[in-house]
């Protein structure tokens, strides 16, 4: 997927900002939701700080402050999911679910349940111009799983 390409000089035209030139950026690549384990860390040292600090008799209130750090260390690491599909994995598997020849598609990463596991939700249109239908595919982004059967609507109405 190349994205949308505005041509330089109209974009020169209209002032747009270069931070929203995908051409100069690069491709976008979703970051992993794996890097929470950093925030875990960071989590741990704070953690270790407090404890630390009750434990010079600065105050009581810091075991509690440790605590808390400790459970958001853990939370984070327990949150903390490889993205193992990429964003091009996801529509071809998208792709091969569909019930019909794929046109235009989009994917958005969302997150489910209490551990927040990365799901890519598929939005895929027919082949057809203008589309016909479109599916959505729910796919796991760790394992790759089709969730559930695609769900496929018609676009066009009554003549």
């Amino acid at each position: 997927m190349d994205g949308i390409r505005i041509p330089r000089e109209v974009a020169e035209a209209e002032g747009m900002p270069e931070d929203l030139d995908s051409g100069i950026l690069g491709a976008y690549r979703f970051p992993s939701p794996a890097r929470r384990r950093t925030a875990a860390h960071i989590y741990n040292g704070a953690a270790i700080l407090a404890a630390l600090a009750a434990l010079a008799d600065l105050s009581s209130g810091f075991w509690v402050l440790s605590a808390g750090f400790l459970l958001l260390a853990l939370l984070h690491r327990n949150a903390a999911w490889p993205l193992v599909v990429d964003q091009e994995e996801a529509f071809r598997r998208a792709a091969a679910a569909a019930p019909f020849p794929v046109g235009h598609a989009s994917a958005a990463l969302g997150f489910v349940g209490f551990r927040s596991r990365p799901v890519w939700n598929v939005v895929l249109y027919s082949a057809e111009e203008p589309p016909e239908r479109r599916a959505l595919v729910r796919l796991e982004a760790v394992t790759g799983e089709q969730m559930d059967d695609p769900y496929v609507e018609e676009l066009t109405g009554p003549d």
